[in-house]
């Protein structure tokens, strides 16, 4: 069963390992984590820093911004083929 971690148990694992220097084996020996489970929030917080860990049903700035404009270009497509229809239907009418 995976464990459930709070995202500033995280940030402060990751902080001991990237700022304190000590070994990500070393941390999950004590803390009895797994290792990899380390390394992977290791990567994870330095890739996105205190943005790391959002939560659940949270999403980090940058893929709320992704999320935002996939819906906004989805939306836009759609408008537009509505537009073509209609032009379509108005130029054949004229005729």
């Amino acid at each position: 069963m995976a464990m459930k971690y709070d995202p500033g148990y995280k940030k402060e694992v990751c902080r001991r390992v990237v700022e304190g220097g000590e070994s990500v084996a070393k941390v999950a020996r004590e803390l009895g984590i797994n290792e990899n489970t380390v390394h992977t929030w290791k990567h994870d917080y330095k890739k996105s820093g205190i943005d790391s860990f959002p939560g659940s049903g949270n999403l980090r700035p940058e893929d709320a911004e992704m999320r935002k404009l996939q819906k906004e270009l989805r939306e836009l497509r759609e408008e537009n083929e509505i537009l073509k229809k209609a032009a379509a239907y108005f130029a054949k009418n004229q005729r």
